[in-house]
C-alpha cells in the first residue's frame, strides 16, 4: 500500500485544504511552510530496501503538499539517493530543490556544485547555499555569477552552530542573499533576538533546520498531553505543536525537519495545514512547554 493511501483524515490534505505558504521576499514566490531535510535520513547508499522505504517517505512528502527538499554534499549519499528516488515519485512538480556548497576554493566549489546537479538530477537548482559559512566570500562570487546566468534561482548561506551567529549577522548585513538557514525551535530561541529580525529587515527568506532539536524536544514531552487549546490551531501531535510554533514566527519561511519514517513524514506535513498560532498563543506554547 502506498503512502498516499495511509494518510489519516485528521492530517491529510484534501482538495479543500491548501497548504500554508509564505513569501520569498526577494521574488514574492510562495513556498509551503513545511519542507524536508535529509541529513542522516537519506544517507543509505545502495541499500535497496532502505531506498524503497525512503521512496514512500518522499511520496508522503509530496502527497502532503511539500516542495522544499534540502540536502548537502556533507550528507553522504543523500543527494544521489534523492535524485534516484525523484525519478519514481508522483506529484513532484512542486519540487523546490536546495543543496549546498561545502568545500574551499573556487574551482573546487564549482566542481562540487556541478556534481550535486548530476546527483540530484537538477539542471537548475532553486536554491544553492554556502554550507556553514565555509569559504563564503569565494563561493558567493561564483553564486552571484551563476544566478545572473540562470544556473541557480536563489542563493543562500547556512549555519547550524550558534557560535557562528555573530559572523553570519555581519555577512547578512552587507551581502545580497535570498535565503539564510539556521536553527530555531521552541527550546532554542536565540535567533529571535537578532537573526530573525535582521532577515525580515533585509528581505531574506529563512529555512529553519533542527526544529525538533535532533529529537530532543520529544524526550521532554513523552507521555505528556497536548494543551486543550491546541486543536484550535489544528495541532494534533507534539510534532505539529513544535513545527507550528517554529513556522508561525513572522520571519520564518519554511522549516525542514528530517525523517526516515513514513508516519512521521505524514505527521510533519500535517503541520502545514490549518491555522497558525498568533503571537499570544506562541507565548502560551512556550509557557506550557516549559512547565512540563
Amino acid at each position: 500500500m502506498g503512502p498516499a493511501l495511509i494518510l489519516t483524515p485528521r492530517i491529510a490534505p484534501t482538495m479543500e485544504r491548501l497548504p500554508i505558504k509564505k513569501r520569498i521576499p526577494s521574488s514574492d514566490e510562495l513556498l509551503p511552510v513545511i519542507g524536508m531535510g535529509s541529513w542522516q535520513t537519506f544517507d543509505v547508499g545502495d541499500d535497496v530496501q532502505e531506498r524503497a522505504h525512503l521512496a514512500q517517505v518522499l511520496q508522503a512528502f509530496f502527497d502532503g503538499g511539500g516542495a522544499v527538499i534540502d540536502s548537502s554534499p556533507m550528507y553522504g549519499s543523500s543527494e544521489q539517493v534523492i535524485g534516484e528516488l525523484l525519478k519514481k515519485v508522483r506529484n513532484k512538480n512542486a519540487l523546490f530543490a536546495a543543496t549546498k556548497v561545502w568545500t574551499r576554493g573556487k574551482k573546487q566549489g564549482i566542481a562540487q556544485m556541478q556534481r550535486s546537479m548530476r546527483r540530484m538530477g537538477v539542471e537548475v537548482f532553486d536554491l544553492m547555499q554556502i554550507h556553514n559559512l565555509v569559504d563564503w566570500a569565494t563561493h558567493l562570487e561564483t553564486l552571484k555569477a551563476w544566478k545572473a546566468e540562470g544556473k541557480v534561482r536563489y542563493i543562500g548561506i547556512t549555519t547550524s552552530h550558534g557560535r557562528d551567529h555573530r559572523e553570519l549577522e555581519q555577512i547578512l548585513r552587507i551581502e545580497p542573499f535570498d535565503f539564510v538557514q539556521f536553527t530555531y525551535s521552541i527550546a532554542n530561541r536565540e535567533v529571535e533576538k537578532r537573526l530573525l529580525p535582521l532577515s525580515a529587515d533585509r528581505g531574506i527568506a529563512t529555512l529553519i533546520n533542527r526544529p525538533y532539536q535532533g529529537g530532543g524536544l520529544f524526550r521532554r514531552v513523552k507521555g505528556k498531553p497536548l494543551p486543550p487549546w491546541a486543536e484550535e490551531f489544528d495541532i494534533h501531535s507534539w510534532g505539529q505543536f513544535f513545527l507550528k510554533f517554529t513556522v508561525s514566527h513572522p520571519a520564518a519561511t519554511c522549516a525542514i525537519p528530517a525523517t526516515s519514517k513514513v508516519h512521521h513524514m505524514i505527521d510533519n506535513m500535517g503541520a502545514g495545514f490549518g491555522r497558525l498560532p498568533d503571537a499570544a498563543t506562541r507565548q502560551k506554547m512556550i509557557a506550557y512547554y516549559e512547565s512540563l
